[in-house]
């Protein structure tokens, strides 16, 4: 997402095109996209770094928004029929024949998750998607959309400081058998060290606009990277593997996926997986981090609304 949009201005097309081929290259295998990420010049950026690549790689795109034709979100839209043209237009700008994951971006309460879940089976049985994701859905809506076509991943934000799929999500996926793939498992980047109450953000950053990240915020939420910091001192590493590692050691079905736009820190976040961490240092994270409350929301109150349905 950060190499189109949301985190700055774009990167450099070709560019970008260098750093996720360096990540196949260092064994990397599932890229997360979606149309709304551009909007569709993601989509394109993704299916012509993986093309030389595909059958060594899966790649994840999501539906479920509207696109206006000035590009900008309009809103949701799960209808059957949006969800068949944003599956044939992404296959296009993805340059493949399936697509490997199909999530829904966000619950949307005007379709009834059921034709949403039928849907995406008819496109599993036309062969052009394999497997069907939802992304930041709640558990009645996980298991009703599970009954009709099994539900292969859900995405939802989880990271040291957003721990909420904990209390209910994770345990009906541990059930269902449904693996997790956690979004900013970095915390946007500020779970690495690398901000602090006075980073200035471009205007082009949704940070900007968000309330965990206001300067008074991310003063009080420094208590979280110096946690990580102590334990990265200890286990010579960064704040952000440990992080990581951290969401690595909680369950074998969780697969986190941090962004980045620099093959730099692909080198570090791969690094995570090296990265033991005993049963007293988990311990002692989650006893540290239990007496943290972690200051500001999410996101903004209208877009709350989209998440956790």
């Amino acid at each position: 997402m950060s190499m189109s949009f949301a985190y700055g201005p774009p990167g450099d097309h070709q560019e970008m095109i260098g750093v996720i081929r360096a990540a196949v290259e260092r064994g990397v295998t599932f890229f997360d996209t979606a149309e709304i990420y551009g909007p569709f010049t993601n989509e394109e950026l993704v299916g012509e770094a993986l093309a030389p690549f595909r059958r060594q790689v899966v790649i994840a795109t999501k539906f479920g928004f509207k696109i206006d034709a000035a590009g900008r979100q309009a809103g949701l839209d799960s209808r059957p029929d949006h969800i068949k043209k944003v599956a044939e237009a992404s296959l296009k700008r993805l340059k493949v024949d399936a697509i490997d994951l199909f999530y829904q971006h966000r619950v949307d309460l005007d379709v009834p998750i059921e034709d949403v879940a039928g849907a995406v089976g008819s496109l599993v049985k036309e062969g052009k998607v394999k497997h069907f994701g939802l992304s930041e859905a709640g558990v009645q809506t996980i298991r009703r959309a599970h009954s009709v076509h099994p539900v292969t991943a859900v995405q939802s934000e989880y990271s040291l400081w957003t721990r909420g799929p904990e209390r209910e999500v994770l345990p009906v996926l541990e059930e269902l058998g449904i693996g997790f793939v956690p979004y900013s498992p970095l915390g946007r980047g500020f779970l690495t060290g690398k901000i602090d109450e006075n980073t200035a953000f471009d205007n082009s950053d949704f940070r900007k606009n968000l309330p965990r990240f206001t300067p008074e915020s991310r003063r009080a939420n420094q208590v979280l990277v110096d946690l990580l910091g102590n334990l990265a001192v200890r286990k010579k590493a960064t704040p952000a593997q440990i992080a990581l590692a951290w969401l690595l050691a909680q369950k074998p079905w969780i697969v986190p996926i941090p962004g980045t736009t620099k093959r730099t820190r692909i080198e570090e976040n791969i690094g995570a997986d090296e990265i033991e961490l005993t049963s007293d240092d988990l311990l002692e994270i989650d006893r540290v981090a239990s007496k943290i409350s972690v200051q500001g929301a999410r996101y903004p109150e209208h877009l709350e609304r989209m998440t956790g349905i």
